[in-house]
């Protein structure tokens, strides 16, 4: 249970008329922006963050790393400015919607009679991303002074891959001089009472398996066709899908971030119905667990592709080798302090590894603890999903949480290497 709603009224102002909490009222406004793929409206969110931090009095920097492609960085700078900072990460992309779907509007933030909030991003992660600017307000506004600085970073197309934002971002000098220490970033819903955490992330590996053959007539029987190693091929990966999902579904402590999930999702071939095709090309999503050896998996899946037959190979078209997960070791000062504040609050904690992928990867390949986090319990998983939702006590009561954890984290006492 999270602790009832408390402190001053956030969003810069008192109730609205219809008793809408002003945070409420900002984040439905920011679930209105259009910012989904294949064209966000990358603009009209940085004219959003532009006002909210002149609003705080924080000053905004931008990077724009491809064209139309800028991350945006708001810092409150600490009493100790040379300590680790600490960074508030989030994305300001969302995915398509199938709108004829929907119950509502995706992007009209419709709020029906029980105060659920139906609205792309809802979920992942708009809501995670006023949540860390209104507890920011609330600090502020208690004239709070944090040790450690605080960045708020909103960075563009997480939702395809992260390359022209996070992945590249990491690499850029201005982000190595925000000297960050520890980084939240986005999680998942959880229904039930628990609130979940992320450490650590599967590595998602796009793989494409060519499958040459005999061609010919299609009235014949025609040996060594590329159907038929292309059979052996799939019969391989779904084989060891039905084993992975079997351990999943047999062990009460394994989540779905413990297991390898293999879907094929492509299949290329074939000019005309009576024509053996030369050649034919199959694809396969992973989600490889940190704790699999990849190198060796690799090995498998070679052997798995000189089973089928001659001349059978294989490319990525993406391939993620980096295993850093976060210390949730009571001795480590960032995880003892963030468990701690949330046991404080009468929080119950569940700790797994990420099933799918975020931009916290790449902050934990550079050596940067990073802790995926978004305060919704008693809640549906609907990220990605038609009728996206998310209640707006749930929501308010997430606000709440941050107003401790960040200046928890933030007041974290100088490191020995820091003195």
């Amino acid at each position: 249970m999270l602790p009832d709603k408390d402190g001053p009224r956030v969003g810069g102002g008192h109730t609205s008329p219809d008793g809408e909490d002003p945070s409420v009222t900002l984040f439905r406004e920011y679930l209105r922006l259009r910012t989904v793929h294949p064209e966000p409206d990358y603009d009209a969110a940085l004219r959003f963050l532009d006002r909210i931090a002149e609003e705080l009095g924080l000053p905004m920097k931008k990077i724009e790393l491809f064209p139309g492609r800028v991350v945006s960085i708001m810092t409150w700078e600490g009493r100790n400015p040379t300590l680790k900072s600490i960074l508030l990460n989030s994305h300001t992309d969302v995915v398509p919607v199938f709108q004829e779907q929907w119950k509502y509007d995706a992007f009209s933030a419709f709020k029906d009679a029980e105060g659920n909030i139906y609205a792309r991003g809802s979920q992942d992660m708009k809501c995670v991303t006023i949540q860390y600017i209104q507890a920011i307000r609330r600090l502020k506004g208690q004239g709070q002074k944090l040790t450690r600085t605080v960045h708020l970073m909103f960075v563009p197309d997480e939702e395809v891959g992260g390359h022209k934002g996070m992945e590249t971002f990491v690499k850029h000098p201005e982000f190595q001089t925000l000297n960050i220490g520890f980084a939240l970033d986005e999680g998942l819903a959880n229904p039930g009472e628990a609130f979940t955490v992320f450490y650590g992330e599967r590595n998602p590996w796009w793989i494409t398996i060519h499958c040459p053959g005999s061609p010919g007539h299609g009235s014949r029987f025609v040996e060594n066709t590329a159907a038929e190693k292309l059979r052996k091929v799939i019969n391989s990966f779904l084989d060891f899908r039905e084993k992975e999902k079997c351990r999943l579904n047999t062990s009460e402590c394994l989540t779905l971030g413990d297991v390898t999930t293999v879907n094929m999702t492509m299949v290329k071939g074939g000019v005309a119905y009576n024509v053996i095709p030369a050649e034919m090309d199959v694809s396969f999503d992973l989600r490889i667990p940190p704790t699999v050896n990849l190198q060796e998996f690799e090995k498998q899946i070679k052997q798995w592709c000189k089973e089928a037959g001659n001349g059978v190979t294989y490319e990525f078209a993406q391939k993620h080798m980096n295993q850093n997960v976060t210390s949730t070791k009571e001795k480590d000062p960032w995880w003892s302090t963030f468990s701690a504040t949330c046991k404080a609050m009468n929080m119950t904690l569940e700790k797994e590894i990420f099933p799918a992928a975020t931009d916290s990867r790449f902050i934990r390949a550079i050596g940067i603890p990073a802790i995926g986090f978004s305060p919704m319990n008693r809640t549906p998983i609907l990220l990605h999903d038609h009728n996206e939702y998310l209640n707006e006590e749930v929501f308010l009561k997430g606000i709440n949480v941050y107003e401790r954890l960040i200046p928890a984290l933030a007041n974290i006492p100088a490191f020995p290497d820091e003195a």
